[in-house]
């Protein structure tokens, strides 16, 4: 991927060596069966939004408290080059977007991008760096602790600099959909839905986030040329490691359709296809999707 030299954007923050939470949870003095904690953080980045805002919902929508007992993390060296590469990234997300937005008669706000590691608090409560990178509607914040790509390069087996700006694109393709309104009228259907109704909504979502960050990938590459050879192939294997169906037959579980909140591992390549050939947010329309 070509980006260095490129410019970079003033929206991120780097938080990490700030500390951060530790320890149990509490939901207004309630306790949550360690089960469900598991289960909301597994999904952490698939999820892309804050878990703790899920755990607090099924507590019935107290506050999390996260106690400080983690001890302060110095930075890492070789974070110096990853946090740089999100400044650009971001940077290149808002060029393409408000350009896309003005296109389109709007105004593009750019979300900020707060690095950190550990713990840190959100307006959607306290985010973990077991949560993976994830987007809060209620500060318009992405939030990543690089170590995740760590995760995905060793675990997932998805490593290189192109599969890390898909990880940024994504979140920014759920801040576009915070934008255009879409957050909101998902989350209001899924209040009155039967549980694999939900799952099937946030799918659509999600998948539509996938094809967003295609379309920012194809512009970025006319504009500025930053794709290189393997470049696409190593975003399509990042997709494919974090499919629904692949996270679940990697954790040893039966793989289960209605309870995917992602999608498929193909179906997530194919959204993120369609947007990287088309560049039309037009052809990113998952709601209206005959088959995804």
């Amino acid at each position: 991927m070509r980006w260095e030299g490129n410019r970079e954007s003033d929206n991120v923050e780097d938080h990490r060596g700030e500390g951060g939470g530790g320890g149990g949870f509490g939901f207004g003095g309630r306790s949550i069966g360690i089960g469900t904690i598991v289960v909301a953080l597994i999904g952490g980045w698939v999820l892309g939004v804050n878990p703790m805002t899920i755990l607090g919902l099924l507590s019935g929508g107290g506050p999390v408290q996260v106690s400080q007992q983690q001890q302060q993390r110095p930075r890492s060296e070789g974070n110096d080059r990853e946090y740089k590469l999100m400044k650009v990234v971001l940077a290149d997300t808002e060029d393409v977007w408000t350009d896309l937005f003005r296109r389109n008669g709007g105004t593009y706000q750019m979300p900020k991008m707060k690095v950190f590691s550990g713990a840190i608090q959100t307006a959607c409560g306290a985010g973990r760096s077991a949560t993976g990178p994830f987007y809060c509607p209620g500060d318009q914040d992405i939030y990543i602790d690089l170590d995740f790509f760590r995760l995905l390069e060793q675990r997932f087996h998805a490593p290189g600099e192109f599969a890390q700006a898909y990880v940024v694109a994504h979140e920014v393709g759920h801040h576009v959909q915070n934008l255009m309104g879409l957050s909101d009228k998902v989350h209001n259907a899924q209040r009155n839905a039967s549980e694999r109704q939900a799952n099937a909504l946030s799918v659509r979502l999600e998948l539509q986030a996938d094809c967003f960050a295609g379309v920012w990938a194809y512009h970025a590459s006319r504009a500025r040329s930053i794709i290189e050879k393997g470049d696409v192939e190593a975003a399509l294997n990042a997709a494919t490691a974090i499919g629904d169906d692949a996270l679940q037959k990697q954790s040893g579980g039966e793989v289960m359709p209605d309870s995917f909140t992602h999608g498929s591992s193909a179906q997530r390549v194919r959204w993120f296809n369609r947007g990287i050939e088309s560049g039309e947010i037009a052809q990113c329309n998952t709601f209206e999707a005959r088959q995804l």
